[in-house]
Order: structure tokens, then C-alpha cells, then sequence
């Protein structure tokens, strides 16, 4: 299957880049490699290939260690440093510069990551899964969620056994905290739009 980044106006992340990111958030939050793998529950091996840009880390994976880091998720992304504290700014997709960044199952573009202290994640994805085994495991995180199917169809599998299929247009509203996983079940992969609740603004969530 090809897989093609979601265009236009994204920025695609590189795992180098992305590896320099993580690095430093991790130092300049007094993390050890060894602390961040027991926090988050990520192997050490990962996150240190991670750092070297030698490997892709998974969506469930980016939550485990922005969980344990106690930053948003989008700020591992972003590379240009604490933003001006604008909380009345007023973003458009047309001012904005979404991010982008492709693991096995999901090719994500982050929606306005560089708002000031959001108190939502707002991403599109593309669905590339399509079986439960694609996954290492469920994918959980404090807080709930909201997804809308843009295009194509999906199933929405949960840990404890509910299984939802939504078609294009149809949307879903659920609490993050129970294991998921999100399958294409069209011939082309599925586009959604999902918008999760901020861990770090909720107080939900493990801190250090």
C-alpha cells in the first residue's frame, strides 16, 4: 500500500527531527532515558532509537511518553519552542501550519498545534490498519474523545469487547481512557477527523 502524506500546508516531521525533539524535551524536563522508558512504560531500546532517528514511534507510543513528560503531544512535533501566551488568538487552517507525521497505522496531521495552551488535540489521520494484530496494544489516554469519518469507513474496537462501525459521516464521542484501536474496513484507507481532550489542562493522566 502507498502511503502519500496528507497535503497540503502539512510539514512533515522526520524521524530525525523528530528524534532531536524528543531529546531535548526529555533533558530539559531532568529525564533520564532509563526514568522516561520506566514513566511512560516504553523500552529503553525505543526511545533511545527514537532519539537517534532510527525508528518510528507508534501513535500509542507518542501518548505514553507525552503522558510521561507532562507535555502536549503536539509540542514533541514542534521544534520552535514555547509559544507567546495569546489566549484570545483567533487561528485559521489558512494561518496555521499543521504538522505531520506517519507511524504504521496512522498517518497524522496535528490541527493547530501551535494554539496556546490548548485545552483540545485536534488531529485528521489516515486509517492504514486493518486488523486488530497491527497494534502492540490498545491505545489509552486520560480524557475523551470525538471522531468523525471524513471518507471511507472504519471499525472502532474497544478492550472490553464493543466494536462500533461508522461510515463516512458518521461520528463517535467516547472515554479515552478505554482501550481502542481504529481499523479501515474501506478499500481506500479511512479519513477521520478526531479531537481529544488536552491530558496537561484536564489534570487527568499520570504526572512526574
Amino acid at each position: 500500500m502507498e502511503i502519500r502524506p496528507i497535503k497540503p500546508l502539512s510539514e512533515i516531521i522526520s524521524k530525525e527531527a523528530l528524534g532531536l525533539r524528543l531529546r531535548a524535551i526529555r533533558k530539559s524536563k531532568g529525564f533520564t532515558l532509563k526514568a522516561l522508558s520506566a514513566q511512560s512504560g516504553v523500552a529503553l531500546s525505543t526511545l533511545s532509537k527514537a532519539e537517534l532517528g532510527q525508528t518510528s514511534l507508534s501513535y500509542e507510543k507518542f501518548v505514553a511518553i507525552s503522558w510521561a513528560l507532562s507535555v502536549d503531544m503536539s509540542e514533541l512535533f514542534d521544534a520552535s519552542g514555547p509559544h507567546e501566551d495569546t489566549r484570545d488568538a483567533i487561528l485559521t487552517s489558512t494561518s496555521a501550519t499543521p504538522k505531520t507525521y506517519s507511524t504504521d497505522n496512522y498517518e497524522i496531521k496535528f490541527l493547530f498545534g501551535d494554539a496556546p495552551h490548548p485545552i483540545m488535540i485536534s488531529m485528521q489521520a489516515r486509517i492504514l490498519s486493518r486488523s486488530l494484530d497491527d497494534f502492540d496494544d490498545y491505545i489509552r489516554h486520560p480524557g475523551q474523545e470525538f471522531v468523525m469519518v471524513l471518507s471511507g469507513s472504519i471499525r472502532l474496537h474497544f478492550e472490553n469487547g464493543t466494536v462500533i462501525a461508522l461510515n463516512t459521516s458518521e461520528s463517535a464521542y467516547f472515554n479515552s481512557t478505554l482501550g481502542h484501536k481504529y481499523l479501515s474496513t474501506s478499500p481506500d484507507p479511512a479519513e477521520i477527523l478526531t479531537i481529544c481532550t488536552n491530558v496537561s489542562d484536564t489534570g487527568a493522566g499520570p504526572h512526574p
